[in-house]
């Protein structure tokens, strides 16, 4: 129920809150003005109400294809031929219905004109028997039933006999006259309308008058219809409109407004009536009248009236069975259109399961059919995207648990010596780092500390990594654990050669690593040690750089690879910096590399510098050089500092 409540909206929840108000304030009897702005704000609300309803159930009924396909098309095809349809029938009655009228009224207008230039002959006519040439006349026109006419002046005639006609006296004017058409006549009281012809010539008058009625009207035009001049004549009692000749005959109607008729009793222009010609007919009698003729082909009896109105229905059922093919075929259209696209939906939903191993049937060789082709191409390579995509996170995963092993296996403390002090970093280029470095506590407050760079990148690095360190410290350990803390009889040349002989046997032909391993002596300050392969660390010396040099190969290459170690005493001030070449080989944009010299000149900038700031200065040097805020290589780099 709160669904419902909620889906009524601001809108309807108020008209019916106004309904119910509306109703009580009903039914209490309340003030009539308090009704009426209710009232008033319940039909505004209602409208919105309404309006709102509307738009809701049309996104609901046009929301599946098809249904959207069929409004479509009624719009682009339905509305357009509906709206030419009944434009070609507004129109077509119109025509037809005029044509009726002029049909009417030219007929009527060519009786008026025959009987004026009729009447006009009897006033001018020499002297003579006035009454029989009035009886000759009038049996003559019988076309007007009860028509009356009189002559005055120096003779006289009635017909008939006893007809007390006289000519009318507001038309009685100086010279000659010759008038014909309708008249308005007050009889008995009330306005009648006919038809009139009034001559003068030389002193004689002569009047005609006769009622116009539907039948004298219906008779004008044979088979027409009913014809009506409207206010004078009243409704027609008996209809002469034809019969249906079949289901396309149609009823028109035909209008002329104004026609003006002149009073009997008054010639002036303000008194005469605007009366309305109105006919009402079918279609097959005004194609009658005009194609009255016979036919001339093989059915000689056959009007063109007929065989106008057959060739219009055969049109039409012609029209209306290519409008049924067109509709089946746009159906058919619709329908595959429609059911591709479902069956593409109902394929979205399968994935959107994760059931990436459903096909949309194929059916056809349209585009449609290519593109659920392109669909199902596109579902299988989502399933091994999914694939993949859970192997990339399971490999990110161990990526990440390897991470953080490697974090645990730097040192997380320097160990204590009174005149050396130590610092170190590594900041990797992917999630696991190749390079190495370490500090080692040894007897008497020494120390020894060692830095690395494995051949290659990831994981595989990495274990290497570990392999050296523990290789290295194991022997550390031993050699501290003979129980008089001397240690004089080891050299970072054995060490180094016995984890060269451990990597080569361990691990692949291809995996190698620059090695570089130093132990101070606290007591002498001398720091003895072994470079076997690994880029020259600097000694900063009094504003000197000495490098130094490598005292043998690479480790894990070669089984007997003989290394030699070097001392040099250190002296108050100095500074010792390695590192690895993820510090000096990054480029540019330009593919120009880093370098030592300008490695070199930072650190002679920085030589007083917090170990720290050095680190953090070098290292966003070489960021700065690469523009580019990825590494490209692993960058680690030590610092040891004589105090």
């Amino acid at each position: 129920m709160a669904a419902y409540w909620r889906a009524l909206g601001r809108t309807g929840r108020l008209f019916l809150a106004l309904a119910v108000a509306f109703l009580l304030l009903h039914y209490l009897h309340a003030g009539f003005a308090v009704q009426v702005v209710v009232g008033f704000l319940l039909a505004i609300f209602g409208i919105a109400a309404a309006y709102q309803l509307a738009r809701r159930v049309a996104r609901r009924a046009i929301w599946r294809l098809r249904n959207r396909l069929i409004v479509a098309y009624v719009f682009i095809a339905v509305v357009p031929i509906v709206l030419i349809l009944a434009l070609v029938i507004f129109c077509g009655k119109g025509v037809i219905g005029q044509m009726a009228v002029y049909l009417v009224d030219t007929e009527l207008l060519r009786r008026e004109n025959s009987l004026q230039r009729e009447v006009t002959g009897l006033v001018q006519r020499p002297p003579g028997d006035p009454q029989a040439t009035v009886e000759r006349l009038m049996e003559t026109r019988n076309q007007f039933p009860n028509a009356e006419m009189a002559v005055t002046g120096n003779e006289e005639a009635r017909y008939p006999p006893d007809s007390r006609l006289q000519p009318p006296e507001a038309w009685q004017g100086k010279g000659d006259q010759h008038i014909a058409g309708l008249i308005a006549k007050r009889d008995g009281g009330q306005d009648h309308l006919y038809v009139w012809a009034y001559a003068a010539h030389d002193g004689n008058r002569a009047v005609f008058l006769a009622p116009v009625t539907h039948e004298l009207l219906a008779g004008l035009v044979k088979g027409l219809g009913d014809v009506n001049y409207t206010p004078l004549m009243g409704h027609i009692q008996t209809s002469h409109v034809p019969p249906r000749a079949n289901l396309f005959d149609f009823p028109v109607s035909g209008v002329m407004f104004p026609v003006t008729v002149p009073s009997w009793e008054s010639a002036d222009p303000e008194d005469f009536w605007d009366l309305s010609l109105t006919v009402d007919t079918r279609l097959s009698g005004v194609l009658g009248i005009v194609f009255g003729q016979k036919g001339t082909g093989f059915d000689r009896k056959q009007s063109w009236s007929d065989i106008a109105l057959e060739a219009l229905v055969v049109v039409s059922v012609v029209f209306l069975l290519l409008e049924l093919l067109s509709l089946l075929a746009g159906i058919q259209l619709s329908r595959s259109i429609t059911g591709a696209v479902q069956e593409m939906y109902e394929g979205t939903l399968h994935i959107k399961d994760g059931d990436f191993s459903y096909r949309v049937p194929v059916k056809g060789h349209d585009q449609l059919a290519d593109l659920t082709t392109s669909f199902n191409t596109m579902t299988a390579h989502l399933g091994r995207l999914i694939v993949v995509a859970k192997e990339k996170e399971r490999l990110e995963s161990e990526l990440a648990i390897a991470r953080e092993v490697q974090n645990q296996l730097f040192p997380k403390d320097v160990p204590f010596t009174k005149t050396l002090e130590l610092k170190g970093v590594c900041h990797p280029a992917r999630m696991v780092s190749g390079d190495y470095y370490d500090f080692m506590a040894l007897p008497h407050d020494s120390l020894a500390f060692a830095i690395g760079d494995v051949a290659g990148k990831g994981i595989s690095a990495a274990l290497l990594m570990a392999t050296i360190q523990s290789t290295m410290r194991t022997q550390i350990s031993i050699a501290s654990g003979n129980g008089n803390g001397h240690y004089a009889h080891l050299s970072t040349a054995s060490m180094v050669g016995s984890l060269n002989r451990q990597l080569y046997a361990t691990t692949a032909p291809e995996k190698y690593a620059t090695f570089y391993f130093a132990m101070y002596d606290e007591a002498e300050h001398a720091l003895t040690y072994t470079n076997a392969g690994h880029l020259s660390p600097m000694l900063f010396r009094d504003g000197t750089v000495k490098l130094l040099e490598p005292t043998g190969t690479v480790v894990g290459a070669f089984p007997f690879a003989v290394y030699e170690e070097k001392t040099v005493k250190l002296e108050h001030g100095d500074m010792l910096v390695a590192y690895t070449d993820g510090l000096v080989e990054p480029e540019n944009a330009y593919g120009e590399m880093y370098g030592e010299e300008r490695l070199q000149e930072l650190l002679i900038k920085y030589t007083h510098a917090d170990s720290s700031e050095i680190i953090a200065r070098a290292m966003e040097a070489v960021v700065q050089w690469t523009g580019s805020s990825e590494l490209q290589d692993d960058m680690t780099m030590v610092v040891a500092r004589r105090i």
